[in-house]
């Protein structure tokens, strides 16, 4: 039975994805690299975050998320993550409208355009297990990838 890992997402297959590791034994994050070159503009106001595909997918328990978190090597080039951090659902995995695949949604906020390489890591992932309170009541069912659940 699979717990939680990594796979390449569908259409990523022949790209030479790398599946993410643990850079040491004692590290909480598995290393996220970019699936495509990908150039990042200087942040201001209007210009909209950039997508870096990863062409990954990621499969954990129904009782676990994964967070993508920036790396501190990441920061120190000025790349900061959208939304802070990403937390992706157990049930985003396998999805129809983007079978799981998921990227990284950041912003330049250093005072030069970026050049980001396939192949650079651009974020971690952590697993984690959630809490849900006593009269918890979810039952919907995913219909969609990202922002699906947005009302």
């Amino acid at each position: 039975m699979k717990v939680r890992g990594f796979e390449v997402a569908k259409g990523w297959e022949d790209k030479d994805i790398h599946l993410p590791v643990r850079s040491t034994s004692g590290a909480a994050a598995y290393d996220i690299e970019a699936a495509e070159d990908v150039t990042v503009p200087v942040f201001r106001p209007g210009v909209k975050p950039t997508a870096i595909p990863t062409g990954l997918k990621a499969y954990c328990q129904p009782d676990e998320y994964y967070i993508i978190a920036n790396r501190s090597s990441g920061a120190s080039k000025g790349i900061v993550l959208a939304n802070g951090i990403g937390i992706i659902d157990y049930d985003y995995y396998g999805n129809l409208q983007t079978d799981g695949h998921f990227s990284v949604i950041v912003f330049n906020v250093s005072d030069r355009e970026l050049q980001i390489r396939k192949g650079d890591r651009i974020a971690q992932v952590i697993f984690q297990k959630f809490l849900t309170v006593d009269n918890d009541i979810a039952t919907g069912v995913r219909q969609g990838g990202f922002g699906s659940t947005d009302k």
